[in-house]
């Protein structure tokens, strides 16, 4: 089934964008772990909706609502599992949907796939809704990997073609990480953040979206986490990263860029620092060598595409009556799904990075 995902922390996602709420059931967290509930819905904030004009007026409280796995403010070792109630549905957009494949949407391959039963409101199980929960999730395993020192951040590099700088040395901390988390359009050189928001605006004023790239980062991962061939660390994120609606590629530290350079520049020179860790001089492998993690911060981007529900007329096929029509998109839409996609990227870096870790240790609980 494809809505369960994981080795030793498992998760089985579920809901439809439309229906009467999402969830996610997650097993594998030890017994007595505590959990900081403000900290989730402080993540969850960050990827909520209708609350300016660069997102989607829909509004969502996004209660959570924990049914199993929880007593007296700590896990109990079962199954721990959450509902958030959808609130803010707006079925009757989507009425005139039914036989007309949205471009760039899983209308169409639903639509094939599970023979017309699908739910297509909102985009149904294909919905990014469903990533609700997912933070929930995230929220979690950041929470136990913070125990371990390990930290996870991002920035928007790029929104079309506005660009922000690239991670440094000096923004990998815990600090800039948490300072990062607080913005909206979460950018190292606050000067693009106005274009950025420029650039969002003039694509919703024209009826019309943008996609964009995240910059990934996870420091204090000790060396030995991962496998080689395909259980590697790019292999595990990859594949979870493409999980995310609207991912369309990743690349890991110099990524394609690494094509560009010999030899002697791509490689990364080893040294002691002051303190005997071993360290590397330069970053390009993005800390992961034979599919292994090396001690340095693992660095990767996302690329999203822009969002596909847009108000501008649009050509394609009536199902029903096997015709080409033009249609436009009505409902409520993000002008552009990058900064709420933010820390949806983390909350699955974070899931991998723990489930990785775990086999890695094979121990049964966190201290």
């Amino acid at each position: 089934m494809s809505a369960t995902w994981g080795e030793n922390i498992k998760l089985t996602i579920f809901g439809e964008s439309h229906g009467p709420g999402v969830g996610i059931v997650i097993d594998g967290l030890p017994p007595g772990l505590q959990i900081d509930m403000e900290f989730v819905r402080n993540e969850l904030e960050r990827r909520a909706t209708g609350k300016n004009m660069l997102m989607t007026a829909r509004k969502e409280p996004d209660a959570i609502e924990i049914i199993s796995g929880y007593f007296d403010y700590h896990t109990t070792g079962g199954p721990l599992s959450f509902v958030i109630k959808n609130k803010d549905q707006k079925s009757k957009d989507y009425s005139q949907l039914k036989n007309w494949m949205r471009p760039g949407h899983a209308d169409y391959t639903g639509n094939v796939k599970y023979r017309g039963f699908n739910d297509y409101r909102g985009g149904g199980h294909f919905s990014a809704r469903i990533t609700t929960p997912f933070v929930v999730a995230g929220a979690i395993a950041k929470q136990i990997l913070a125990k371990e020192n390990i930290y996870i951040g991002s920035h928007i590099k790029s929104i079309a073609n506005i660009e922000d700088r690239d991670f440094e040395e000096k923004d990998l901390n815990k600090n800039i990480f948490g300072e990062l988390a607080k913005e909206q359009l979460c950018v190292l050189n606050k000067e693009v953040a106005n274009k950025m928001r420029d650039e969002i605006l003039q694509a919703r004023e024209e009826l019309d979206s943008v996609g964009g790239i995240v910059e990934t980062a996870i420091i204090n991962l000790p060396a030995g986490v991962g496998e080689p061939f395909f259980e590697s660390i790019e292999s595990k994120l990859a594949s979870m990263i493409f999980s995310v609606p609207a991912v369309k590629g990743i690349e890991f530290g110099k990524g394609f860029g690494i094509t560009r350079l010999r030899g002697s520049e791509a490689n990364d020179e080893y040294y002691y620092d002051k303190n005997g860790n071993v360290k590397t001089k330069t970053n390009n492998n993005a800390g992961i060598l034979g599919g292994i993690s090396n001690g340095m911060p693992i660095v990767f981007k996302t690329a999203l595409k822009p969002t596909a529900s847009i108000s501008k007329p649009q050509k394609s096929i009536n199902i029903e009556t096997k015709k080409e029509e033009e249609f436009a998109i009505t409902g409520r839409h993000d002008p552009c799904i990058v900064p709420r996609a933010v820390v949806i990227l983390e909350s699955a870096a974070a899931l991998t990075i723990l489930d990785m870790l775990i086999e890695s240790r094979r121990y049964n609980g966190f201290k």
